[in-house]
């Protein structure tokens, strides 16, 4: 599976299950499920929960 991909299908299930979460929650299962790799920096993480936190998957998918 491609970098990207997989990335996408992270954010997509974290979103699955953390729907309507507070920010700070959603972060912290970021930080733990992505690779360190993903290249995201910190308001990337926090934008995505953002979406996340709302209801909205960020993904694409």
């Amino acid at each position: 599976m491609h970098d990207d991909e997989a990335l996408f299908r992270t954010v997509h299930g974290i979103a699955g299950q953390m729907a309507g979460q507070p920010v700070p929650t959603v972060i912290d299962a970021l930080v733990r499920q992505l690779p360190q790799s993903s290249g995201l920096t910190g308001d990337d993480l926090r934008r995505i929960a953002e979406e996340i936190s709302v209801g909205r998957d960020p993904s694409g998918l």
